[in-house]
């Protein structure tokens, strides 16, 4: 069925359903006066009132079997992650240790590019959820950090002065204080509104706190797809358009308060210097030098705004919250109130002495201007952050992305600061070049566009960390220099071994993202198998990038004896042919595998899942000299995983544990999820092996899949879709949502299709009836596991859940096979779900997974990024489309005495002469 077309006959993607119309929130009158210098929110935007509640989320609970039964688990975890805090290290899965802020649906669009140490933004106007440090995450709001606006109009009858910030927080105590309680915290932010839009976000001030004055703040953040250099700038923009509709001019002034902090108490530990600077082409502000606890890299803020022949700025370098500072927070007030600015005679105060263990120094900047009746005018601030190094606990440093273009100095937050509201306006043109043919769309349902958008907070929020790529004085002191180079003729390193060389191909530097800020675990791969394509369309070279360090990592051995948490034995921390289930976690690139709960080198997808992905991206780059070098890793980690094929039939077995990225759903024997993965990773590394020209090897390849189908089908297809496995539990028949997770990867190669078309869109078909609408109607997502008689799989605790990133890839599977209908309507459910506002408050923190009633397990999670897959499906990349049909089975007549010898001799297949 051709794409965009429904059975029925005209255009499926007709849910063109409006959720947030602008002109239901915000006035037609106001966004007319608006809409100059890009001050009106876009047409499609995720939107709220900043009125609205920010409700407590809910976090899963186990069920009293499934707490039994994971007893002596959760016993080993809690000596483990005690044993980590004595060595002052994050274990990389902590359930005991909580928050003392506990989560709310109060997210918004984070601050900066990638991998710069991140800040989000609560869409009431917090500035919360600090990752300057890897591996640290506060989730607190820091309150002192605030837009503030002052307007006196002519004549001074009128006068109005409030924090753009609802009051209703934590924290704040009586007004008669010192600190920021004494603050005039006056928006109600019922006629304010948020709209969202990553990377930028817009906030309508609609007459609030003077009815005559309309003010839109448009917060923008250098994420811009295919340019590597400005989307590693930490810095993001906040461009205020003022809108006088009064009868008298008003001047108006704006301020942006700071704090000396990263988050949490780190305001108290003292050493913190405040210093005003005055920049070039008119740009000043104020810098703030913060001094780590723990010998963390210290980080310098840039707090700065731009002068112009209407615009006026001026800053207070240092206040207070106390009565014993030189000036407190109501002194700053104060000041603004009644004059509408501060001295110019502070940019000549100097570095401030540094401040004293418990206090807490702020900074503040200051930009008035005049506003003529029914006249508008333009105010921009930008904050800029320069944390050049990245420390990790186990004592390995790196520069970031960004000392490339701006050098290691703390003072670069100045060139930082300046260039972002120098060139805002440029980065604008490019993200609109970007998103405009996807939003004017009308194919896609408005819901669609704007959660693709939306859900690549993760990329900024996620944890990111991009490094340099000169890293030759970032290896440790004891370490040795690379083991080989990842050619064809390359020889296997010798076990014991050190890390592998910090080769830098794709010239991009290194990139890591967490599996989950609960989740302490760089690049977790099973997972990164279906957020890839986020970056695979966005950023090819990252993804290229973290592909060869993957296999590299496939080569390499660490005989470093863990302890494996599941069952208490110890083993092997990496084993050569497996791929990592992870970069690792307090040294990433050279202690691999973070992950112990279970020993992931017996796992049945993550070797499958690597070819895949290779091909996949071999595939849509058409990188010759890319799959040339990972081809070595290829072969091996094909060659590694046969060993799991038990009998002797061509197909992988599962051993009776959660061997898979459903870790705490056991599989046995032959199984729906890894026997398809192993299907079409054969496919692949045949597909690649001929494109190569290894056609020795892609035969074998093919001749072992013939074989493999073969007894994957006999076992598991009942008529109308795949058992979950071949065993006989209270799952084996259950339905899987992911049972077709190789296909997926199948189609989204351009490769032919593993089963019969029928017999796909049936298995999709009745996961679409039963694990998606046998569930709430279809508003929440697949649920993974659904018995035949409707009732949801509750043998553990993950087949009874909603994985988002699984409901997205879901949902692009069925849009390669033509049911677009179905594939919308199941993604629709985690917008329902997640993002509507009748759901459960998960925007910008998406969960990997939610329970039937709506309790959330990891918080800002990894896979949904899986959402970018319904774009590849969607619009696939040109070299896919344009390949020739690949023909995998050519050359591949599978002959009875074919057959016969792969019974004798497929536990080791030898790659073509000269691979290893």
């Amino acid at each position: 069925m051709p794409r965009g077309k429904s059975s029925s006959g005209g255009s499926l993607f007709y849910r063109r359903k409006h959720s947030w119309r602008r002109d239901e929130l915000v006035s037609r009158s106001t966004l007319h006066l608006l809409d100059f210098d890009d001050g009106t929110p876009p047409e499609h935007a995720w939107r709220r009132k900043l009125s609205s509640h920010a409700n407590r989320l809910k976090e899963f609970n186990v069920t009293f079997r499934e707490a039994f039964k994971m007893m002596k688990l959760g016993l080993r975890l809690w000596s483990y992650v005690r044993e980590e805090a004595s060595q002052g290290r994050k274990a990389p899965i902590d359930p005991f240790t909580r928050e003392s802020t506990k989560p709310s649906a109060s997210q918004g669009v984070p601050l900066g590019g990638m991998g710069t140490g991140s800040i989000s933004r609560g869409f009431r106007g917090e500035f919360k959820h600090w990752q300057i440090t890897p591996g640290s995450c506060d989730m607190s709001p820091v309150m002192e950090n605030q837009f503030s606006i002052f307007i006196t109009r002519e004549g001074g009858t009128k006068k109005y002065s409030s924090v753009l910030a609802p009051g209703q927080h934590d924290g704040l105590k009586k007004s008669s204080d010192d600190g920021i309680s004494s603050w005039d915290w006056k928006l109600r932010g019922d006629r304010s509104t948020y709209h969202a839009l990553f990377p930028r976000a817009w906030t309508v001030y609609d007459g609030e706190p003077d009815p005559e004055l309309k003010l839109s703040c448009r917060q923008i953040s250098p994420f811009i797809p295919h340019n590597y250099e400005e989307s590693s700038l930490p810095v993001s923009v906040f461009v205020y358009t003022l809108v006088n509709t009064g009868k008298e001019r008003a001047k108006v002034s704006l301020v942006m308060t700071w704090a000396n902090s990263i988050g949490g108490l780190s305001h108290q530990s003292g050493g913190h210097v405040n210093e005003p600077f005055i920049g070039e082409n008119g740009i000043s502000g104020v810098l703030l030098h913060h001094k780590t606890a723990n010998n963390n890299p210290p980080v310098t803020f840039a707090v700065a705004a731009r002068e112009n022949q209407n615009v006026d700025v001026t800053v207070l370098p240092i206040f207070g919250l106390s009565g014993e500072s030189s000036v407190t927070a109501k002194e700053m007030w104060g000041t603004m109130v009644q004059g509408g600015c501060f001295d110019r005679d502070n940019f000549n105060a100097g570095p401030s002495m540094p401040s004293s263990v418990g206090d807490t120094v702020c900074a503040a900047v200051s930009a008035s201007t005049w506003v003529e009746p029914h006249g508008r005018c333009t105010v921009v601030f930008s904050l800029a952050w320069s944390s050049p190094k990245v420390k990790f606990k186990k004592g390995s440093t790196y520069h970031r992305r960004y000392t490339k273009f701006y050098g290691t100095s703390p003072r670069s937050a100045i060139n930082l600061a300046q260039d972002a509201l120098m060139k805002y306006k440029h980065w604008e043109e490019e993200i609109d070049k970007w998103q405009t043919p996807i939003l004017r769309d009308e194919r896609f349902p408005e819901w669609y566009k704007i959660t693709l958008f939306n859900e690549l907070y993760f990329l900024v929020a996620g944890g990111t960390v991009w490094i340099d790529s000169d890293l030759s004085s970032s290896l440790p002191e004891d370490s040795d220099l690379p083991l080989h180079n990842s050619t064809c003729n390359s020889t296997v390193p010798l076990i014991g071994s050190s890390p592998p060389d910090f080769d830098d191909k794709e010239n991009v530097g290194k990139f890591l993202y967490l599996e989950g800020v609960e989740y302490f675990m760089w690049c977790t791969y099973d997972v990164h198998f279906y957020a890839s394509f986020a970056l695979l369309d966005l950023f090819p070279k990252i993804e290229l990038s973290i592909q060869r360090d993957f296999a590299r990592a496939v080569l390499r051995e660490d005989r470093t004896r863990v302890r494996f948490l599941a069952d208490g034995t110890w083993g092997t921390r990496k084993v050569i042919g497996a791929v990592p289930h992870d970069l690792g976690a307090h040294d990433p690139w050279h202690e691999l595998n973070a992950y112990n709960i279970h020993d992931t080198s017996r796992w049945k997808d993550l070797n499958p899942k690597f070819v895949l992905q290779v091909y996949r991206d071999f595939a849509a780059t058409d990188d010759m000299s890319f799959g040339r070098d990972v081809w070595p890793a290829v072969c091996t980690a094909m060659e590694y995983i046969e060993q799991f094929d038990r009998d002797g039939d061509c197909m992988i077995e599962n051993d009776g544990f959660p061997d898979q990225t459903y870790d705490a759903w056991t599989v046995l024997g032959v199984s729906a999820y890894c026997g398809c993965l192993w299907l079409a990773a054969l496919q692949a590394a045949a597909a690649m092996a001929r494109s190569l020209g290894h056609d020795d090897y892609a035969d074998r390849c093919m001749v072992k899949f013939a074989k493999a189908k073969h007894v994957f089908e006999a076992k598991l297809w009942n008529g109308s879709y795949f058992n979950y496995d071949s065993g006989t539990s209270y799952s084996s028949h259950s339905i899987q949502a992911d049972q077709l997770a190789g296909q997926w990867y199948t189609a989204s190669s351009g490769l032919p299709p593993l089963f019969d078309e029928d017999r796909i869109k049936c298995t999709l078909q009745k996961i679409f009836d039963y694990n998606v609408m046998r569930v709430k109607g279809g508003r929440i997502g697949a649920v993974n596991g659904m018995h035949p008689n409707g009732k949801v799989d509750e043998t553990c605790m993950q087949s009874r859940e909603i994985w988002t990133g699984v409901t997205y890839s879901l949902a692009a599977t069925m849009l390669l096979h033509g049911m677009e209908d179905q594939a919308f309507t199941t993604a629709q459910g985690i917008f329902l779900a997640g993002w509507s506002e009748e759901g459960y408050g998960y925007w910008f923190q998406t969960p990997e997974a939610w329970t039937i009633d709506g309790h959330y397990r990891s918080l800002i999670y990894m896979r949904p990024l899986a959402i970018w897959a319904m774009q590849h499906a969607l619009s696939p990349p040109r070299a896919i489309l344009e390949a020739p049909k690949v023909n995998t089975m050519e050359r591949a007549y599978v002959s009875p005495g074919a057959l016969q010898f792969l019974q004798d001799s497929v536990r080791k297949i030898t790659p073509k002469s000269g691979c290893f």
